[in-house]
């Protein structure tokens, strides 16, 4: 069947789907919020709270493995799917709390700001190596081509992942390793062409989508993305508006695999955490 032409392409509905994507995933978010000042710690029904809400949040997609209560403040580090924005789950987190709360009769006033850090097995340091390090592990004939592939491996320093995102409701760290993949890893991208429209796509979605790529390696079967996510974005939504403007972009010539990948990383590991 005869590829549709670019020309017409954009009356075609997007081919990835949030929903539609088989994405491997190590996803977790250590949410934090207050009380009150006026209002003092919380109250000891705060634990049969957060067991009532475990099946509720469960549904949701946000899977409790611990939490920590200390005075006025509540700490819960929560395992969760890819279809869930770091917005909706701080927002899921503290209204399922209130109204579990308020239904034992013990109502608590919660700061308005929450603290939300995105947080993995890997580090933020080890997550840039790994991805600095793609070309030089890469078994390619020609030493040569190792060396034209450079210039498709960016760092941006002045993107500091270690510094949160500050809002009305808090402070976010919001950091994902995205990796999307060429179908079947057939087909690969050989043409300086391409390469370029690939790396121009990435930090354009960036820029309309207020994401901040700190660190994108452009491989000929697949494409590795560390940035700082729109908290009102899905890690699925983020993957989905990538891969869809690369379609677009490459002329429909090439398809990407609905197998990609996102993970959380932060400044530390998650272990020192649990």
């Amino acid at each position: 069947m005869p590829l549709p032409n670019y020309k017409n392409c954009m009356k075609l509905p997007p081919p990835y789907a949030p929903e539609s994507l088989h994405i491997v995933h190590n996803l977790h978010y250590d949410w934090s919020a207050w009380t009150n000042k006026a209002y003092g710690p919380f109250p000891e029904s705060t634990a049969n709270a957060i067991s009532q809400c475990k099946k509720l949040w469960e549904k949701d997609g946000m899977l409790v493995e611990k939490w920590l209560l200390e005075g006025n403040m509540l700490q819960i580090l929560f395992k969760v799917t890819p279809h869930i924005a770091p917005q909706d789950c701080s927002r899921l987190a503290k209204g399922r709390m209130q109204y579990a709360l308020k239904q034992m009769g013990t109502p608590v006033n919660f700061s308005r700001r929450v603290g939300f850090r995105s947080i993995g097995e890997n580090t933020r340091e080890i997550v840039k190596d790994y991805i600095g390090r793609q070309i030089t592990k890469s078994d390619y004939a020609d030493p040569r081509f190792k060396d034209w592939l450079e210039q498709y491996n960016f760092k941006i320093p002045k993107i500091k992942l270690k510094h949160p995102q500050k809002t009305a409701a808090g402070r976010y760290w919001y950091a994902l390793h995205l990796v999307i993949v060429v179908q079947d890893r057939k087909f690969p991208m050989i043409s300086e062409q391409r390469f370029t429209k690939v790396t121009k796509t990435c930090f354009a979605v960036a820029v309309k989508k207020e994401y901040e790529i700190a660190e994108l390696s452009v491989m000929p079967d697949h494409i590795h993305i560390a940035l700082r996510g729109n908290i009102a974005h899905s890690p699925a939504e983020m993957l989905a508006g990538f891969m869809n403007n690369l379609w677009y972009s490459l002329n429909i010539g090439m398809f990407w695999s609905s197998e990609c990948y996102a993970g959380t990383f932060s400044e530390y590991k998650i272990d020192q955490i649990r």
